[in-house]
């Protein structure tokens, strides 16, 4: 046994259990910083070289990241987030289109663009909103929170965990979409029952509503160009264009612009969770090298992960216990040696992602949604959010297995 036999297990024990925790006692470190430091560790016992170490980073990941940053940091900045937001809730007229309004919105944004981002921009449109018509606005945010996480479902670049997975399976953005869309259409209407049962006293408390919602300073000229930008480089990826390749390709056309300033978009770039991704990709590969026998191997067969339904289970599982992209890294070994590859790539990409609706920190999405609501006034409790979460997560993981399982594209 070799000094990197022995210690990468337990390197990866201490970055994945300080991933849970959030934090390692006694040190100001994150998640990401935990995720970066382990990385660096098992380069230093030996478990990966330097050179290996490099090679197991999936730039093509961290690439895609990068464009999206760009291109949704020019869309925010602009302000056309804010004035689809207050396109879609001036509409509403009544407390259930109100709801109805701010799912559709959540969903079909964090479908194409990452869900994280859209959290940040649509809690404050609804906390002021809802504050101006004197409505509850704890049911509109967990509708948000969970709809974003719901609409992500849909594409490869609708959250982070699935660019990983596209990434690593191969599976067209087009294929990737055509299976899993229909659980995200289905998610959305799920958030709008759950939360209108759950809620039922905001919703029979009869209003006519007059939403006016701040539209801030927009850019018009880069509005424009920002969202024709997005949508060619959407059509780029179901025209079968490398995701990463056209991500980068359009966040750096979007660069050259004479009206906002680079240092405004380089401060919405999420640098943590880039560390996060080239620290855990190396945590993996070196766990991989050292750890991954023929015999381990083996033995996972007999967890029968070939089934979506105990893949789904464990994935969801994981997940709450380390956060979806962690857990996806760690499944990350055992998926391609299944009967169907494809398939058991799609359960883990649905079954993560909707496992982040379970409780408030079950996704950063949540966490976003919950800040924002604590900052402007409006704080979200644990509960008022398990309400939801648990019946949507429990209906939307069992349908989404089921689909996958039985449905159209099965074996």
């Amino acid at each position: 046994m070799t000094l990197a036999h022995l210690a990468a297990p337990i390197i990866l024990v201490l970055v994945y259990g300080g991933l849970a925790v959030g934090r390692i006692p006694g040190l100001r470190l994150d998640r990401a910083g935990i995720a970066f430091l382990g990385g660096a560790a098992m380069i230093v016992v030996g478990a990966v070289s330097f050179d290996d170490a490099f090679r197991a980073v999936d730039w093509d990941t961290i690439g895609l990241l990068v464009g999206m940053m760009i291109i949704v940091a020019h869309l925010k900045v602009s302000g056309v987030f804010r004035a689809l937001g207050a396109l879609a809730v001036e509409h509403a007229h009544g407390p259930f289109a109100l709801l109805v309004a701010t799912t559709a919105l959540a969903g079909v944004l964090s479908a194409f663009l990452v869900n994280d981002a859209i959290c940040l921009v649509m809690a404050p449109i609804v906390v002021d909103t809802t504050r101006a018509m004197n409505r509850n606005p704890l049911p509109y945010l967990v509708a948000a929170a969970t709809a974003s996480n719901c609409g992500s479902v849909a594409t490869i670049t609708g959250n982070p965990q699935n660019m990983v997975i596209g990434a690593l399976s191969g599976i067209s953005y087009p294929a990737f979409a055509a299976a899993l869309a229909p659980i995200a259409v289905l998610g959305l209407v799920l958030v709008v029952v759950v939360v209108r049962i759950v809620y039922r006293e905001e919703f029979t408390r009869a209003a006519v509503l007059d939403p006016h919602v701040l539209r801030g300073r927009p850019h018009p000229g880069q509005m424009l160009k920002a969202s024709l930008t997005g949508l060619a480089v959407a059509i780029a990826f179901f025209l079968g264009v490398r995701p990463a390749e056209a991500a980068l390709i359009g966040g750096a056309f979007l660069m050259v612009t004479r009206s906002l300033k680079p240092a405004r978009i380089y401060r919405e770039l999420d640098g943590p969770l880039l560390l996060l991704f080239v620290g855990l990709f190396i945590v993996v590969a070196g766990a991989e090298r050292t750890l991954l026998t023929p015999d381990l191997v083996a033995s996972t067969r007999a967890l029968g992960l070939s089934d979506p339904w105990r893949l789904s289970a464990l994935t969801a599982i994981l997940s709450n216990l380390v956060s979806n992209v962690p857990a996806v890294l760690a499944l990350k070994p055992f998926i391609p040696p299944l009967a169907d590859p494809h398939r058991a790539w799609l359960v883990v990409a649905m079954s993560s992602t909707l496992a982040g609706n379970f409780t408030l920190i079950g996704s950063v999405a949540n966490l976003i949604v919950a800040e924002r609501a604590r900052a402007a006034g409006t704080p979200m409790s644990f509960l008022a959010y398990f309400k939801v979460g648990l019946p949507l997560t429990a209906l939307t993981v069992v349908a989404g297995t089921a689909w996958l399982a039985y449905g159209p594209g099965a074996p």
